[in-house]
């Protein structure tokens, strides 16, 4: 049990960087300069739990600890909220930073400032924090921490008069930097006698607990058995227990007061009744509003998910429902296609969130999975003025249906070094890109901000950035809105048959250049029938594109030795109007592989 100790020897904070900077490494040994862990527990990364994590490398759930510091003889609680640094996990790092008064800004020593440094900084402002620079990795021989400074100071616009310099890795620098945490953080401000006011932050599932909320309290203190209604859904719910996080072990106590951040447990059965960024309040005496800024987390790219293995169908459901437990952004919802069978429609965040669903599903649940090409989500008004929200081109209605249809666009932010820029220019104005700024950060960086409809990045926009900059330049993204296209349902037919899985929404500019490369694709991927069949690519009625996959031979004549020539003749036009007749009812089976090349196609 923990003593009370002074709201104004709290400090409530975040650490923010780009992917790689070293954030994990810097909570290791800010942890480990604090003692909250014993040698013999401590581990690398000891605050990204799942396997997948520390393969990658990446922080994919935001976590916290609540550590204790003597500065001076006076004890200080520091409560340090970790946050995931990819983009498409922004929300919880938005949440993360309203629960803090300050954030660390992490920046490599080597690379410098980032595009995801950029647009965390931006959250952190817009929530008035105090932001302290903090360069890691200066042990490196390429380190040079002035120009990494001054870089800080022309993107960001932030004084980096008083900074501190560190190696994560080594531990050099971090008592110095716990320090400055302590003096130029402000304490958080609340009122303990007001009614019970906190925001979930982040939410989990644990099998013997239930469902497990995170949270920072703004105003009065939650206690132990308490009725507390949480806002967004108006349900009332007794605390059961309450936590301080640990990375070993949660520590219990009886009261989270004004200021601090716990774990509270209601025993619930679910996280869907826990969404991050929620209010949670006292039943008899509510707070008047909840802390503002909440909003659900919205799915941008849906993509179908179907077992390879057609009866395993039931276990594909359940482990969606197992994973939502601890995942509340995940949406799903039953679909069955010619070609896969049944399977599942998937909202995802964003292409980094499904890779990572996709791989923990097929690891911790033992399926087989494939996934067609990802989608957005499209609003399309039809000519009866009715508006429809589409996220699977096979909803699309009638094309002589549909007025406009709308497409999501997105700021993308990409830093670059300077010899790059040519190339980034042209691949961003193929994806229909437009410019808003370029600006020289310095004589060697670029900052180039764009609006780009989000279909254009989804599929491998990211792997065509990396490889044309050699893997230097950044990119991150944030989304802006609808606006009206000029696109069109490419369908994609085997043997006259419309092949759903392999529809695509596609520019209109752009259809019958992808429809080639797309049957020419398949006609590589399709095995060669007893009948010849055409693989066709169509915008409605009108076949755009079209290759044919040749039969397989049958040297109906060998049996013929010399004789007549009636007879060979007589044998190959029994053998063709076979032909004709398997094609009329033949059924041409498409291999999955097809599904899985075709999203590689080119763009």
């Amino acid at each position: 049990m923990s003593k009370k100790v002074p709201q104004s020897n709290i400090r409530n904070f975040s650490i923010i960087a780009h992917i790689d900077h070293g954030k994990s490494t810097l909570a290791d040994r800010i942890i480990q300069e604090c003692g909250a862990v014993s040698e013999r527990k401590m581990s690398a990364q000891i605050m990204d739990t799942m396997d997948i994590e520390r393969e990658r490398g990446i922080t994919i759930k935001a976590q916290s600890v609540r550590l204790n510091y003597i500065k001076d003889g006076e004890e200080y609680v520091l409560n340090l909220i970790d946050t995931p640094g990819h983009v498409d996990f922004s929300y919880e790092v938005s949440r993360s930073l309203a629960s803090s008064e300050g954030a660390l800004l992490v920046v490599d020593a080597a690379q410098g400032v980032e595009a995801q440094t950029i647009a965390n900084v931006y959250i952190a402002l817009e929530n008035d924090l105090e932001l302290l620079p903090v360069v890691n990795k200066i042990d490196l021989p390429s380190a040079d921490p002035d120009r990494v400074l001054a870089e800080v100071e022309e993107a960001i616009g932030l004084d980096c008069t008083e900074h501190n310099l560190i190696s994560a890795k080594t531990g050099q620098g971090v008592k110095e930097l716990i320090d400055a945490i302590v003096d130029r953080i402000p304490a958080p401000s609340g009122d303990e006698d007001a009614p019970t006011k906190a925001i979930i932050y982040d939410s989990w599932f644990d099998n013997y607990l239930g469902a497990l909320a995170l949270v920072r309290v703004f105003d009065g203190s939650i206690k132990k058995g308490q009725m507390v209604k949480i806002m967004g859904t108006n349900e009332e719910h007794q605390v059961l227990d309450l936590m301080y996080p640990n990375p070993v072990s949660p520590i219990k106590t009886d009261e989270i007061n004004t200021g601090e951040i716990g774990i509270v447990v209601m025993g619930l059965k679910s996280v869907e009744g826990l969404k991050v960024g929620d209010t949670i309040t006292d039943a008899k005496n509510p707070t008047a509003k909840p802390v503002p800024g909440f909003e659900p987390a919205k799915p941008f790219v849906f993509a179908g998910l179907y077992p390879i293995e057609t009866d395993k169908f039931e276990d594909l459901r359940d482990a969606l429902n197992k994973l939502k437990l601890n995942d509340s952004a995940l949406a799903f919802e039953p679909e069955s296609s010619l070609a896969l069978g049944s399977g599942f429609r998937v909202g995802f965040l964003g292409m980094l969130h499904m890779e990572v669903v996709k791989e923990r599903l097929e690891r911790e649940f033992n399926l087989d999975l494939i996934a067609t090409a990802p989608t957005v989500v499209y609003e399309v008004l039809k000519t009866d003025g009715e508006k429809v929200v589409v996220q699977n081109p096979s909803e699309l209605p009638d094309p002589s249906k549909i007025d406009t249809i709308f497409e999501p666009y997105v700021k993308a932010t990409i830093l670059t070094p300077k010899e790059f820029v040519g190339n980034l220019i042209k691949l961003l104005n193929d994806r229909r890109g437009i410019q808003v700024k370029m600006d020289y950060i310095n004589e060697n960086r670029v900052l180039l901000e764009y609006d780009i409809p989000m279909n254009e990045i989804v599929m491998d926009f990211y792997d065509k950035l990396k490889s044309m900059t050699k893997g230097y330049a950044s990119f991150d993204y944030e989304p802006i809105g609808y606006r009206p296209g000029d696109l069109v349902k490419l369908d994609i037919r085997v043997a006259g048959e419309v092949v759903d899985a392999l529809s695509i929404i596609v520019p209109k500019e752009k259809a019958r250049t992808r429809g080639l490369a797309f049957v020419n694709q398949l006609k590589e991927l399709i095995p060669r029938q007893l009948f010849e069949v055409a693989i066709q690519a169509s915008i409605g009625n009108t076949i755009i594109a079209r290759t044919n996959v040749k039969s397989m031979g049958k040297n109906v004549t060998a049996k013929c030795y010399g004789g007549d020539i009636t007879r060979k003749r007589k044998l190959l036009e029994k053998q063709k109007a076979g032909k004709k007749r398997m094609k009329a009812i033949g059924k041409v089976q498409v291999p999955q592989e097809a599904f899985m090349a075709v999203l590689k196609i080119d763009n």
